[in-house]
């Protein structure tokens, strides 16, 4: 264990704040694959922008990379252009 206040602080913060990037990362994992699972065109068209904006958010404060996130929007939109 910790013997100084600020290592306790430390490891208190950074336990917080992986449960917060955990919660966001996992949400935005399932708001993905809600989407691929979209089998209409127009119902996965509307979700797109949503699901956008929650992987740039994510993106924007480092909890998953900038390339990952570019790279997931990506593969969204050629999935959702192959939607017959």
């Amino acid at each position: 264990m910790a013997n100084h206040k600020s290592s306790i602080k430390r490891i208190r913060q950074a336990e917080k704040r992986r449960l917060h990037n955990r919660y966001y990362g996992k949400t935005m994992r399932n708001a993905v694959r809600k989407l691929r699972s979209t089998v209409d065109k127009s119902e996965a068209a509307a979700m797109y922008p949503s699901v956008t904006k929650m992987i740039d958010k994510l993106a924007k404060t480092n909890i998953i990379h900038k390339n990952k996130a570019n790279n997931l929007k990506s593969k969204l939109a050629i999935f959702i252009n192959k939607l017959a």
